[in-house]
């Protein structure tokens, strides 16, 4: 038997079936429906997501309102200081708020993360040598 003829036997019977499973009672387009409308209904992850948007949008316009009402608050206080009052120089201007209160739980906390801290390299010169004779190291290495 040939190929051809084969496939002229078997397609129309082929296709038969594959009908038949489909389109039958309890068939596959229905389990398919099914879970496609199932899945229409449930859209929580989507909100989920436009919640923690719509969460970090509102953050960042409080942000801003904070940023608005401290503007507000200098320029009221340099107002009620008065326009001609130190020669009308802003006493505010490039300054920054103060830096939050911490748990206290590290070292630093309280202190401004942009400080530079002191230089210590006066201290002893500018030879890398005397901080290894100061750690009790010797050139390579070794106590």
């Amino acid at each position: 038997m040939k190929k051809s003829e084969l496939k002229k036997i078997l397609k129309p019977l082929i296709r038969e079936c594959i009908r038949e499973v489909i389109l039958e009672e309890n068939g596959i387009i229905s389990n398919i429906v099914s879970e496609i409308a199932s899945g229409l209904s449930t859209a929580a992850p989507t909100a989920q997501i436009v919640s923690e948007e719509q969460q970090m949008q509102e953050e960042e316009e409080r942000h801003q309102q904070t940023l608005e009402e401290s503007k507000r608050r200098r320029k009221a206080l340099l107002d009620s200081i008065g326009s001609d009052a130190y020669g009308g120089v802003d006493l505010f201007e490039g300054t920054s708020p103060a830096i939050a209160e911490s748990n206290g739980q590290s070292p630093l906390s309280g202190r401004n993360p942009r400080d530079a801290g002191v230089d210590i390299s006066s201290f002893t010169g500018k030879s890398p040598a005397v901080w290894k004779q100061l750690a009790g190291t010797d050139k390579k290495g070794r106590q």
